[in-house]
């Protein structure tokens, strides 16, 4: 089974939660490219750059400036980020929140565990999944 290295655009403002998503990823099978953003407003600038489109987002839900659902929804609208697979990685178990997100169009919804072994559990499930997928390449 042949899996792909991911460029990876995590869009989270918690310094403990970077580091732990990093710290699973450095034990990943592939090393996957991180590319990070503290909110919706960097990552738009980040995605800007066309060179350096993400094969896939994790996304916050509860961030400041601009909430997950807020760059979602704008995300989605634009013509030429829709198709990014985007799942939100959050700890939020609001049916609201789950639901609004599916209608926009999200690929999936993941709860952040308390345990960090289930939590790097999630991660490389998510990142596995998605290595093995056909993404559209610029």
């Amino acid at each position: 089974m042949i899996k792909r290295r991911l460029n990876v655009l995590l869009i989270e403002d918690h310094f403990i939660e970077i580091m732990k998503f990093k710290k699973t990823v450095s034990f990943a099978e592939i090393q996957h490219s991180i590319t990070e953003a503290k909110d919706g407003a960097e990552a738009f600038k980040i995605l800007e750059d066309k060179s350096r489109m993400p094969d896939l987002i994790l996304l916050d839900l509860n961030m400041p400036k601009m909430s997950g659902v807020e760059f979602l929804s704008i995300l989605k609208n634009s013509e030429e980020l829709r198709h990014i697979p985007t799942v939100i990685l959050t700890t939020s178990d609001n049916q609201k929140d789950l639901e609004e997100c599916y209608r926009l169009g999200i690929s999936g919804y993941i709860l952040k565990p308390l345990k960090y072994k289930d939590y790097a559990t999630k991660i490389e499930a998510v990142l596995n999944y998605w290595s093995l997928n056909e993404l559209k390449k610029y």
